[in-house]
């Protein structure tokens, strides 16, 4: 580790991170037009953020800031897998690891990992039910499309919010913060899927200050000081490609698959680009298959 990342990580863990969110939380909600164009130009241009692809891409028709970083996409530029037994990407980003889930743990990075009870904040069954199983992770960047999206079709079944840091999610402080995504403050949903129980796990990071869920509105803040339980909202199921929930700023995705349930495309590795909608696997089941 060179002295500047060093530096860098060692600030991570002084940092009050939860008071510098909830300022952004503030300024990111700003409705004052010439604040509020001003911080949206300035990051369109910083980030080069595509805005052909926004149903609208003028600054005027955005009521804050927040507003235009959960903004919604034209349908025609993400459109779903056609194939039902196609799984999809929930999101756009970039693949930070995937693959087996080996001995109940997941890969961080090089040299880090973390089990799947501490990241579910779950029992020992629970953790179990995903043991030989798959599970990807996708970073989403500030310059990403935020809003999240069923990668197969389910049912919200509950959510575990659970309390923690805010450390970045950059690939940097990834290979640097040991247990990174299993400390920082996250939001579990499972879903009843034709794969069986699926949880999709929301990763909180620095400025990330809310969290969102189409069956459970804002969750965060206020942000957790216990692990909390929460039940959907009465709610239908979610077709492949509805969207789910947002992050009203970037963070990190990471989907688990219970053993035999998934293939990933052979051609995605860490740093591979993804957009919300492709295939990233396929699914099957013992009665989809006739075994």
């Amino acid at each position: 580790m060179t002295l500047a990342r060093a530096l860098a990580t060692g600030l991570q863990y002084i940092l009050p991170h939860k008071t510098l969110s909830h300022i952004a939380y503030k300024v990111a909600r700003i409705r004052y037009r010439p604040i509020k164009n001003w911080m949206i130009n300035r990051f369109v241009q910083a980030f080069n953020v595509n805005l052909n692809e926004a149903i609208s891409d003028n600054p005027d028709d955005y009521e804050h800031f927040n507003a235009f970083f959960t903004r919604a996409l034209k349908p025609s530029v993400r459109p779903i897998s056609s194939d039902p037994h196609d799984v999809v990407s929930p999101v756009d980003g970039r693949i930070s690891q995937l693959g087996p889930i080996r001995e109940g743990r997941i890969i961080q990075a090089k040299g880090f990992d973390f089990s799947v009870a501490e990241l579910l904040a779950s029992d020992t069954h629970t953790a179990a039910q995903y043991a030989g199983g798959q599970f990807i992770t996708i970073y989403l960047s500030p310059r990403d499309y935020h809003r999240i999206h069923m990668p197969v079709d389910g049912k919200p079944r509950y959510s575990t919010h659970v309390p923690g840091r805010l450390f970045s999610v950059a690939d940097w402080t990834a290979q640097s913060i040991p247990r990174l995504f299993a400390r920082n403050e996250r939001l579990v949903c499972y879903f009843d899927t034709p794969l069986g129980q699926m949880p999709l796990v929301m990763v909180g990071a620095m400025l990330v200050s809310s969290m969102e869920t189409v069956f459970h509105g804002q969750v965060t803040p206020p942000y957790a000081r216990q692990v909390t339980q929460i039940e959907p909202r009465p709610s239908q199921p979610l077709s492949r490609g509805q969207e789910m929930g947002r992050f009203n700023y970037g963070s990190t995705v990471i989907l688990l698959f219970p053993p035999g349930s998934i293939t990933f495309l052979p051609e995605l590795a860490p740093g591979t680009p993804v957009k919300m909608g492709e295939k990233i696997g396929h699914w099957s089941t013992p009665e989809a298959t006739g075994e």
